[in-house]
């Protein structure tokens, strides 16, 4: 394969942005967070305490005009009781210039309602003709001012809800009382005045009633229930309610809803109290179109800052493309070459798979003399045996012929062990790990081996502990690989005058099986494993035994040592995970 193309810094390659650009960005945020804060904080308290000082200013002047146009009227019911043109009309009962005489007066101080009511609380006189003959007998301002002496001001709640307020004094001559004159004063021309701008205005008594007020709904209310707030109906009203505060310090209070800066003020009059509520809208509108602006600024620096880097990252994209065409070609092209090390790697396990069969059938080359040897002396006695019997029978002998046949049966039963352990051998493996017992194993590789170690005389010691020793693996490929360690153990100890072979069975933390022998050694411990590596003569070996071996071994989950012994000869020690107790229970 092609060498890949280095690929170019990260400074020059399109993708996240950088640490520094982010912490520019983050700082820009903070910074305009923070400035809009602190303005906001600022430009509210300033803008709010205007407002409020503009609302004080107000205040006194609405207080003052009330007071202005209350002390106005004070003076008139006094002036005209001591009218003997009244005095007259009373003490005559002869009205008939009485109300044109209200009207000259009504006239004379500026519009105000005028009423003259005999003893009996009936209307004689007015200055709206229309309310002649009304009772008024029963009226706190009539029944006041008949008791006093004095000019008596008294508010009262008619049927509307609305308050009207009078002054009123009794007219006498001599000690007897005629009637009584009243003066109504338009104190509600106040309220529409004031309803005219934004701000809302009550006036309460000295009971804390109220009794002048924008808002038509308060009057006669004390001013703690009129204040009372409703919430808002939905969650939508609640959210747009919360938007449109969100620069106004606390509320005072609330009017119609919307949140209000309370003014309270003092009338010198009967302990009557003045309070204004005016809305923070204004403060509001003034700070955010300050805050708007910086929004602004802010915004146009965010965009420049995002269109320096759009044109950085439209010259990084460029780039981008041409390296992600070639590398979509080198993609390709390891595509490719994977799948063809793919192929190839299949058609090697096949490969390692055959290799490792012949050798099992190589190994049985090398044992069918020593096996045809062990076969031939059976049939041979067989033969002999099958002669006896014939004659015995011709003798009329069937017992002692009858023994012959027993031991012919049993020379059978040796040749049939012998060809088993053969044809088992030679099968290929099964994929499934069973437990196999390790003593079993390797008493059928020695089996196996028993006519060519025979053949040698070679002396086989076997140490094997008293309780069975498992792991988990093919019992198939675990006797290829104790063969194959006997077969090497066996052609090591050629030419030694007392070869032997010792064969260690041992379970710890591993099972471990060790095959020692007392040859000459091994020369190159660290090619030992590898393909074709072998030190027998040509035509021997095909030095692929260990390799297969080895890798068998590995398969398992094991693997598989060789070193050469302090005393002579080598050792090849083979160790398998051990099965454990609760693993044999499920299995």
């Amino acid at each position: 394969m092609s060498e890949t193309p280095t690929p170019p810094d990260d400074a020059d390659r399109p993708g996240p942005l950088s640490w520094r650009v982010r912490t520019a960005l983050l700082a820009l945020f903070v910074a305009a967070v923070a400035t809009i804060w602190v303005t906001n904080q600022l430009l509210t308290a300033r803008f709010t305490e205007t407002t409020r000082n503009r609302a004080e200013l107000r205040l006194v002047l609405y207080s003052g005009n009330l007071l202005s146009e209350i002390r106005r009227y004070q003076l008139v019911p006094q002036l005209m009781a001591l009218d003997q043109t009244l005095i007259s009309a009373l003490s005559a009962e002869e009205y008939v210039q009485s109300s044109q005489r209200l009207i000259f007066y009504a006239d004379q101080i500026g519009g105000a309602s005028l009423r003259l009511l005999d003893r009996d609380g009936r209307t004689v006189a007015a200055t709206d003709r229309a309310r002649l003959g009304e009772a008024h007998r029963q009226e706190s301002y009539f029944v006041d001012a008949m008791r006093s002496n004095a000019t008596v001001f008294t508010a009262v709640r008619n049927e509307t809800g609305d308050f009207s307020f009078y002054y009123s004094r009794k007219v006498e001559t001599g000690g007897t009382t005629l009637g009584v004159i009243v003066v109504e004063l338009d104190l509600g021309k106040f309220e529409r005045a004031w309803a005219g701008i934004s701000d809302a205005v009550l006036v309460t008594d000295s009971e804390g009633q109220i009794i002048l007020a924008t808002e038509p709904r308060w009057r006669g209310l004390p001013v703690q229930e009129a204040l009372t707030r409703e919430p808002p109906d939905s969650a939508i009203e609640r959210a747009i309610q919360a938007t449109a505060d969100w620069t106004s310090v606390s509320a005072d209070a609330y009017v119609r809803g919307e949140a209000v800066m309370r003014i309270d003020g003092r009338i010198p009059f009967r302990g009557w109290s003045i309070s204004s509520f005016t809305t923070y809208a204004s403060v509001r509108e003034r700070v955010n179109a300050v805050l708007a602006l910086e929004i602004m600024v802010f915004a146009l620096l965010a965009a420049l800052a995002f269109y320096a880097m759009s044109r950085k990252t439209a010259i990084r994209m460029a780039l981008f493309q041409r390296e992600s065409a070639e590398l979509r070609r080198l993609n390709n092209r390891l595509q490719r070459e994977i799948a063809e090390r793919e192929r190839v790697q299949e058609n090697l396990a096949v490969a390692e798979q055959t290799l490792e069969q012949s050798s099992k059938l190589a190994a049985l080359g090398e044992m069918s003399a020593a096996v045809s040897h062990e076969l031939n002396q059976p049939l041979a006695a067989m033969k002999t045996y099958l002669a006896g019997a014939r004659l015995l029978l011709r003798r009329n002998r069937p017992e002692e012929a009858q023994t012959a046949f027993h031991r012919i049966d049993d020379l059978i039963e040796r040749m049939g062990a012998i060809t088993k352990q053969l044809k088992s051998y030679a099968r290929k493996g099964d994929d499934t790990l069973v437990p196999v017992d390790m003593g079993e194993a390797l008493a059928s590789a020695l089996s196996m081996m028993e006519p060519q170690l025979k053949s040698r005389k070679v002396r086989i010691s076997r140490i094997l502990p008293d309780h069975p020793v498992r792991v988990l693996g093919d019992r198939v490929r675990i006797e290829q690989v104790l063969v194959n360690l006997l077969r090497n153990a066996l052609d090591a100890t050629k030419g030694v005058r007392n070869p032997e072979i010792e064969v260690l069975l041992a379970s710890g933390e591993t099972a471990t099986l060790s095959v020692r022998d007392n040859g000459h050694g091994i020369e190159d411990l660290d090619a030992l494993f590898e393909p074709f590596y072998t030190t027998k003569q040509p035509g021997d070996g095909t030095g692929l035994g260990l390799a297969i071996s080895s890798g068998i071994v590995a398969d398992l989950g094991g693997r598989l040592t060789a070193r050469n012994a302090e005393g002579g000869g080598a050792v090849f020690e083979m160790q398998l995970p051990i099965l454990k107790e609760d693993q044999q229970a499920a299995e």
